[in-house]
């Protein structure tokens, strides 16, 4: 089963946890439907209200960079490690 890693600056919207195993595999879009079920407060911090991954959150399934592999189609196989980075701005 895949497996979400939850960076600290999320994990007040994941009940805690650094890692979340999801059983929705096939599609980036089928896992993130899964967290919307399961974990709403932190789908809402992917995706917007369309449902369009928000623009300063960064998402890499298995070190790739979903924006250049399919966005919300790119494939995420059954041991797939879904990384969600959300962008930090500062100078």
């Amino acid at each position: 089963m895949p497996t979400l890693l939850v960076p600290g600056v999320l994990r007040t919207d994941s009940g805690g946890a650094a890692r979340l195993d999801v059983v929705a595999d096939g599609s980036l879009r089928a896992v993130l439907d899964e967290v919307a079920q399961r974990w709403p407060r932190l789908e809402r911090r992917v995706r917007d209200e369309s449902g369009t991954l928000r623009r300063y959150v960064n998402i890499y399934v298995d070190g790739e960079d979903c924006r250049r592999s399919g966005g919300l189609e790119t494939p995420v196989p059954a041991t797939a490690e879904i990384q969600v980075l959300p962008s930090v701005a500062g100078g």
